[in-house]
């Protein structure tokens, strides 16, 4: 291992929700180390399921702060047991569990500027946090601040263009918001607000870093077109909040080079920079090496699209980022949660559960399924908030069932044509280079990639993504050792792993789902209105 690992190279780390990962990239881009501590499994002592603590009232979800120094502790001691070079190390960054805050409690600051080389970090900073639990992106207990946050600004819409999101539970000025009302004193001595992104790049600092631009608009707090935290917001928050927040810094920066404690205690060059962390979601998008006009399809429990946008317009749904490689662009964010569960239900109930008999039923039925759409929220969607089985025929009545042929390609088609309207609601366009890169289970089939193809009129690519925030992390200390020089992002990745293309469109696709795509928009504006009922 020694000899393998002694390759200049970047580190990229990733503080997720179940574990701490890294990677080592060499200069070719080739990843030769990995390795990962489990919460749940190595710090037991800590007592998590799932990395995190659920609350009896089902809504408050934390994690330990402790934790997440420990396990850095422990990966560190795990790569130097093996022999990894730490001396070749030229810059690392990484990511974090998006929302998540921590709260360093006064006076932390010295003791991080001060750290001893012959102890471990957990044992050092011990005393270091107001708030032991830290609220993460699973907690939902914030209703009343969002409303709050909200109202102080003009409404949820007027709070989406100023933060890119309408006011979520789990972003972090509505928790930081809950924290300052409940816990009024926890909050009076703390001197820093970390995200947990620049919480983790803080420990690699030994200084506080700063939020960068791109996981900072995950908090409904920074104006995401003037890069500025938002005075009205910080003031619906809490008070003296920008101080505890610092100035937040394009995602590109290095925000200084690695703190002395970890050059003695581990090898570290004392010139090795650390590059701002990001969240989870954005590193994943430097990962997946996203482009101008490019969409990253995640088709899992819930399908995810992540978009490259230039001109972004904020809706009430879906999330606006500052994007992580370009300072100039933007990034989306869509959640459906009908995705995999929903297309397994559709199997099983019409492809005696065979998923090459699904295949044959997309291969048998044509381009615009004779017009019939439907329309399969078996859970309440976010996107939009649409519950239940709606069908419609050629002429827009609702039927109560398909053919089963019928009703495979009208779920496929439907759910990837909801995809690409809500991502032109939040001013995205195909662009004649657009890729669309899938990952997730059902990338594996190809009759789906290929509706995927012709409903949104661009070639589909497969990318191995596994640990692509980690892997992004790396990319993206490479890309910040050179942002002095205004070398674009692509340049950086270009020796990275090609991705495979596997569907082109369809001739003729892009003339049957315009008006399809039209009639689809206004039935879900229709089945809107039925649900929600006349206004009052």
């Amino acid at each position: 291992m020694a000899g393998r690992a002694a390759r200049r190279c970047c580190l990229g780390w990733d503080f997720s929700t179940q574990q701490v990962k890294v990677v080592a990239v060499d200069a070719e881009l080739s990843v030769f180390y990995e390795d990962s501590v489990h919460f749940d499994r190595d710090l037991v002592e800590f007592g998590t399921q799932g990395g995190v603590h659920v609350h009896k009232d089902g809504l408050t979800v934390t994690s330990p702060v402790l934790m997440w120094v420990q396990a850095l502790d422990i990966i560190l001691e795990k790569m130097k047991a093996s022999g990894f070079d730490f001396s070749q190390v030229l810059a690392l960054s990484g990511a974090g569990q998006q929302h998540g805050s921590v709260y360093w409690k006064t006076g932390a600051g010295q003791v991080l500027t001060s750290l001893s080389p012959d102890l471990p970090l957990r044992e050092q900073l011990q005393a270091c946090f107001s708030i032991g639990n830290c609220p993460v992106w699973m907690d939902s207990s914030t209703a009343a601040q969002c409303r709050q946050l909200e109202a102080s600004v003009g409404g949820a819409q007027a709070l989406s263009r100023l933060t890119g999101s309408r006011a979520y539970e789990r972003f972090t000025g509505n928790q930081i918001a809950k924290i300052y009302q409940q816990n009024p004193e926890a909050y009076s001595h703390t001197e820093r607000i970390s995200l947990v992104s620049s919480f983790a790049a803080s420990l690699f600092l030994g200084s506080y870093s700063p939020v960068d631009y791109s996981d900072g608009s995950g908090m409904n707090l920074l104006q995401i077109q003037d890069k500025v935290w938002s005075q009205a917001c910080l003031g619906a928050c809490a008070p003296h909040l920008e101080e505890k927040l610092g100035r937040p810094v394009p995602s590109c920066s290095v925000v200084g080079a690695i703190s002395s404690y970890f050059v003695q205690r581990y090898g570290f060059p004392p010139g090795c920079k650390v590059v701002a962390f990001t969240g989870d979601n954005p590193a994943s998008l430097a990962g997946m090496r996203l482009e101008e006009g490019d969409i990253a399809v995640s088709l899992g429990t819930s399908d995810t699209l992540f978009l490259w946008l230039q001109e972004p317009t904020p809706a009430l749904e879906g999330h606006i980022f500052c994007n992580p490689v370009d300072p100039q662009h933007y990034m989306a964010l869509l959640c459906f949660k009908n995705g995999s569960l929903m297309r397994e239900k559709i199997r099983d109930e019409s492809a005696s559960s065979s998923w090459s008999e699904f295949s044959k039923a997309l291969q048998s039925t044509e381009m615009g399924n004779g017009g019939n759409l439907g329309f399969y929220f078996d859970v309440m969607e976010i996107t939009p908030e649409i519950t239940g089985r709606h069908r419609f025929s050629a002429e827009n009545h609702e039927v109560s069932a398909f053919p089963r042929d019928v009703e495979i390609r009208a779920l496929i088609e439907g759910q990837f044509m909801a995809k690409k309207i809500h991502a032109e609601a939040l001013g995205y366009r195909v662009m004649p280079k657009t890729k669309i890169l899938a990952t997730g289970g059902a990338s594996h089939n190809r009759d789906i990639l290929q509706v995927l193809a012709d409903v949104f009129g661009a070639r589909v690519y497969i990318i191995d993504t596994a640990n692509s925030a980690c892997v992004g992390s790396a990319y993206r200390a490479f890309h910040g050792l050179a942002a002095g020089t205004d070398m674009p992002f692509a340049e950086i990745v270009k020796l990275a792993p090609k991705p495979r293309l596997v569907a082109t469109p369809t001739p003729g696709a892009s003339e049957v789902y315009e008006a399809l795509l039209r009639r689809y928009a206004m039935l879900e504006q229709r089945i809107l209105s039925q649900t929600r009922g006349p206004p009052e």
